[in-house]
């Protein structure tokens, strides 16, 4: 399979197994999840009447005091009690294996390469860490504000320049996961980049 360089004549052949595969729908759906689960803290937690501080005196005598038994001030049932069924730290984790992960994100560029969602460039270089250049620079190449570049290896002033633009995202190539590229309409890369990407899948 070759893609097209943009601006330029030159093409760039790929291995079929990274950029010409079937779109996996159950697959993809599969990573997104894992990764998404995986971003998740599940940190909360709650007490039990057992670990609420205090309740260790009977709040009134069993009989005779005309209210309902009652045997500690933490019950669930009182304001300041613990809860029933207390929250736990947790952990949210979904296991993938490397090569189905590997094969989702195969099918996710395959189908960006098909709907011709994947723009390839020689590079994309600014000279400052200024807005305004990246955002000239992605006007002159008519991929429109909403748009993930993928770069081989981080670049601080391409970082700066897209920081304040909310629909641009910059990532490298070690960087990359299937919400961004499946969030984006259009995946803006680097051919040093995508030769990266295609020994990474193929």
């Amino acid at each position: 399979m070759r893609l097209q360089v943009l601006g330029s004549d030159a093409s760039v052949e790929v291995a079929d197994s990274a950029f010409a595969r079937e779109f996996n729908e159950t697959l993809v759906h599969q990573a997104v999840t894992a990764y998404m689960a995986g971003g998740r803290a599940g940190t909360k937690a709650q007490k039990t009447r057992a670990e609420v501080r205090g309740g260790g005196a009977k709040p009134w005598k069993q009989k005779g005091a005309g209210r309902a038994r009652a045997g500690t001030i933490r019950s669930p049932l009182w304001r300041g009690g613990g809860r029933a069924f207390a929250a736990r730290p947790r952990d949210y984790g979904q296991k993938l294996n490397k090569k189905m992960y590997r094969a989702a994100m195969a099918s996710i560029f395959s189908e960006l390469a098909r709907q011709d969602r994947l723009v390839l460039v020689e590079s994309l270089v600014v000279d400052s860490p200024k807005t305004r250049g990246l955002l000239e620079r992605l006007g002159g190449l008519g991929v429109g504000e909403n748009v993930l570049v993928v770069t081989e290896l981080a670049d601080v002033n391409l970082y700066l320049a897209a920081r304040n633009l909310p629909y641009v995202e910059v990532s490298e190539v070690s960087g990359l996961d299937p919400v961004s590229l499946v969030r984006f309409e259009r995946v803006l890369i680097t051919v040093p980049a995508l030769k990266r990407v295609e020994e990474w899948l193929a």
